[in-house]
C-alpha cells in the first residue's frame, strides 16, 4: 500500500471554478500544488471538464473528499470509492483525503457533523477508514474537524484523532484553522493541541479563514482571509514538526487571485523563514 506523498510541496491553492479559467490562462506560479474536491469534478464534462483536464495535466493535485461520511452508520459508498479510483487514475492524482466527520443518516446531511469521542466509535470508524484504503490501494489523511458540541464525549479530541488515525493506520491531514476555532470555542490550549500530533503522519496542512460570531465563539466558514493566530500556529507547528505541504482554501467570498496569491505568499514566506532558520542553526 502506498503510503507516501512525495508529489507535492511547498504551498497550495483549492482550486474553485471562480478562478479556473485564469489560473489556466495565466499560470498562477506562485501554487505549488492545488486540492479540489472529487464530487464536484468527477462527473463534469464540457468546458468545465475539458478546462480542468488541463489543469491536472499541468499541475500537480490533491483530492479532498467533502461526501464519504465516514462517522455514519449507513453503508459505506463503495461505488463511490471506486469510481474516486478511477477518477484519480485518470487525472493522475496520487492522493486522497477526508473529514473525520460523518454527513449522512440515511441519506444526506449537507454538512459535516462531529462524531462521538467514544470508543465505540473509533472501532467503528478506523474499520471504514481501512476498508477505504483497502479499496484505493494506498493511505489517506484525515483532517481534525471543527465541531460546536460533542455529544456523548468520552474523551478529549485529541485522544480521539489521535487514536483513530492509529488504529487506521492512515496519514494527517492538520487543518491548522480548525485548531485555533475548537480551541476558542470549547476552551483548549491551541498550542498543547498541535504538539500532540502525531508528527510523522502529517501529509500535509490547511490554512483558512473563519467568521467570528463572538469573542468565544468562532465559525469555520472558508469564507475570509486568514486571521494572525492561523498563522502564528502554522509557524509554531513547523518549528515542531518541519515544513510540510500547506494549502489555502477558500470556499465563498472569493476575492481576486491577486489577493489569494498574497496569502500563498504568506505560507511560502512562513516556509522560507523555517528553511533559513534551520540553515543556520545547522551550520
Amino acid at each position: 500500500m502506498d503510503t507516501t506523498l512525495n508529489l507535492i510541496n511547498g504551498a497550495g491553492l483549492g482550486l474553485r471554478r471562480a478562478f479556473l479559467s485564469e489560473a489556466l490562462n495565466t499560470p498562477l506560479k506562485a501554487v505549488d500544488f492545488y486540492e479540489v474536491a472529487p464530487e464536484n469534478w468527477m462527473t463534469i464534462g464540457g468546458r468545465f471538464g475539458k478546462q480542468f483536464r488541463a489543469m491536472t495535466e499541468r499541475h500537480p493535485f490533491v483530492c479532498h473528499g467533502l461526501s464519504l461520511s465516514l462517522g455514519s452508520t449507513d453503508p459505506l459508498d463503495e461505488a463511490f470509492i471506486l469510481a474516486l479510483k478511477q477518477f484519480m487514475a485518470t487525472h493522475h492524482i496520487k492522493f486522497y483525503s477526508e473529514h473525520l466527520s460523518y454527513c449522512s443518516h440515511q441519506g444526506h446531511l449537507y454538512d459535516l457533523m462531529p462524531i462521538p469521542f467514544t470508543s465505540e466509535a473509533i472501532k467503528h470508524v478506523a474499520a471504514r477508514i481501512r476498508r477505504v484504503q483497502d479499496l484505493l490501494g494506498q493511505r489517506i489523511a484525515i483532517e481534525n474537524v471543527s465541531y460546536y458540541a460533542a455529544p456523548g464525549q468520552e474523551m478529549t479530541e485529541i485522544d480521539f484523532f489521535n487514536t483513530v488515525i492509529r488504529e487506521a493506520d492512515c496519514e494527517v491531514l492538520l487543518d491548522i484553522n480548525n485548531i485555533v476555532v475548537n480551541s476558542v470555542n470549547h476552551g483548549y490550549d491551541a498550542d498543547a493541541f498541535l504538539r500532540a500530533m502525531p508528527a510523522k503522519r502529517i501529509a500535509y496542512a490547511h490554512v483558512a479563514g473563519h467568521y467570528v460570531e463572538a469573542e468565544d465563539f468562532l465559525v469555520d466558514t472558508h469564507g475570509a482571509a486568514v486571521i494572525d493566530s492561523v498563522w502564528t500556529l502554522l509557524a509554531k507547528a513547523y518549528g515542531l514538526f518541519g515544513v510540510f505541504p500547506t494549502l489555502l482554501e477558500r470556499d465563498f467570498n472569493i476575492p481576486a487571485c491577486h489577493e489569494l496569491l498574497q496569502e500563498v505568499g504568506t505560507i511560502k514566506s512562513i516556509q522560507n523563514a523555517w528553511q533559513r532558520q534551520h540553515e543556520q542553526q545547522s551550520a
